[in-house]
């Protein structure tokens, strides 16, 4: 019998974690937690869950252990410079969630001009291979000093003079008296796969998968909007309604001349966008959220 069973790795702990089960969830996927709550399986599709160390997702999927994986780009890319072209793992889609940048600080009393201001310094960091791709693209002569934590605190600790880490907010650099001089990698999270080819009945579980992941994903960002509107006005209000594809346009029971609109728009729908529609004659306008979305690709 071929085992027609993915596995899939996700980070065990974190925002990235939180994240992915959540993604899951949205794709109508219920997980059942084993008692070492570090593998799973869901019931609705023939997929198992791994739960691991956020740097080993990738490792896995090159060594054929695991068949997808949700990593973030900053692990990925640093994986990816580490073993050149070794890696034997693909990106299926750019998920969105868990935003970050893999960036340089320094103390906030160093004057920084560009990167040749980092000649000479060391820079702590647990991203060796970026920040070395980085400084050999610039030309700079500099140490990089290996940390696997708390990479912040180097310079306060005097074994470093400036860090190259992940910046989500800037809050933990304002804390250490750091300022950002220099972005190596804007990050989100990835959804990954074996370089390997699988079996029909995988690859038709992944393919259902990732309908549902993209559907889920932009459903997240659109919206659906339902307005009326005069005849000779039409035209104009459309042209204010963000990301919409062909609206929906129907004449209105007993009021000539008068239209009701309807149109799913994949851009942010701002209060300012709504006083536009009424300003270009629009009423009764009703924005409401889409909970899925399925399309068939273009």
């Amino acid at each position: 019998m071929i085992e027609s069973r993915i596995r899939i790795a996700l980070q065990k702990n974190g925002r990235l974690a939180e994240d992915s089960i959540a993604l899951l969830g949205k794709c109508g996927l219920h997980i059942t937690r084993s008692k070492d709550q570090l593998f799973c399986r869901i019931k609705e599709l023939p997929i198992d869950l791994l739960l691991l160390r956020d740097d080993d997702i990738p490792h896995f999927i090159h060594d054929g252990i695991c068949d997808l994986g949700i990593v973030g780009e900053n692990v990925y890319a640093e994986t990816q410079a580490t073993k050149d072209d070794d890696f034997a793992a693909t990106i299926v889609d750019r998920l969105g969630f868990s935003q970050c940048r893999l960036s340089i600080a320094v103390p906030e009393n160093l004057d920084f001009v560009n990167a040749q201001s980092l000649a000479g310094l060391t820079i702590a960091t647990s991203y060796p291979a970026l920040l070395k791709k980085f400084l050999r693209a610039e030309n700079v002569a500099a140490k990089t000093l290996l940390m696997k934590g708390a990479v912040e605190v180097a310079p306060r600790l005097k074994i470093a003079d400036a860090i190259c880490d992940i910046v989500a907010s800037g809050a933990t650099l304002a804390a250490n008296n750091l300022k950002e001089v220099a972005v190596l990698l804007r990050s989100e999270a990835l959804l990954i796969r074996a370089a390997t080819k699988l079996s029909p009945e995988k690859e038709d579980v992944i393919a259902r998968l990732v309908a549902r992941m993209r559907g889920s994903i932009q459903a997240e960002d659109s919206k659906y909007i339902m307005l009326h509107a005069d005849k000779n006005k039409i035209d104009e209000i459309v042209r204010y309604l963000p990301g919409a594809e062909t609206p929906t346009i129907l004449p209105l029971n007993g009021a000539p001349d008068k239209y009701a609109i309807h149109a799913v728009c994949r851009e942010t729908v701002f209060w300012e966008t709504m006083e536009n529609l009424q300003a270009a004659g629009a009423s009764a306008i009703l924005v409401l959220p889409i909970e899925k979305m399925l399309a068939r690709d273009a």
